[in-house]
């Protein structure tokens, strides 16, 4: 495994999965986030975006954590495997309201500079109706794009828990 793409539900831990793999593989860890937002969370012109996505693919070796459904075409075609962090959506409101506070004063570093966490009522939507729109629309895409990459579903932190731990060890000075 050289490519590895991470998605799921904001909240469902993708970063934190994705920051584990490359750790434990010694493999390059791309957020999508930090190449998609520009300060203030003003979204990329659609051409310059695909065409940085398919830049990243590209490379020889990555795991790469975001969702993004209109570059997944781009990005499934071109990973070994899929990892689809699909946990209960109430966790995953959870988990964003307590991202929101514990970072109302210090920026993610999974965000680029000038993209503060934030919250707003149609982030809370997306993440509530994630398993009914969002989920369909990814399986499609992985049924349409790459129907023969394996896919790793983890429906539960246990699960989550149990395959990381799976992967070998990783560096000792972390990564």
């Amino acid at each position: 495994m050289r490519r590895i793409l991470v998605v799921g539900s904001a909240g469902a831990g993708k970063t934190t999965v994705a920051r584990e793999i490359a750790r434990r593989l010694d493999l390059p860890l791309i957020h999508l986030d930090r190449h998609y937002w520009q300060p203030g969370w003003v979204a990329p012109d659609e051409v310059a975006w695909r065409d940085t996505v398919a830049r990243l693919a590209a490379r020889p070796a990555w795991v790469m954590d975001g969702n993004y459904a209109g570059s997944l075409d781009l990005r499934l075609p071109r990973a070994d495997l899929l990892v689809f962090c699909d946990l209960p959506r109430l966790l995953c409101l959870r988990r964003v309201l307590q991202r929101r506070w514990a970072h109302r004063r210090v920026s993610r570093a999974d965000l680029p500079v000038g993209c503060p966490e934030r919250i707003d009522l149609d982030f809370l939507r997306y993440v509530w109706r994630y398993p009914r729109r969002s989920r369909p629309r990814l399986l499609a895409a992985v049924a349409s794009s790459a129907p023969g990459i394996p896919v790793v579903r983890l429906r539960s932190r246990t699960e989550v828990r149990r395959w990381l731990d799976t992967l070998p060890a990783g560096r000792a000075h972390g990564g």
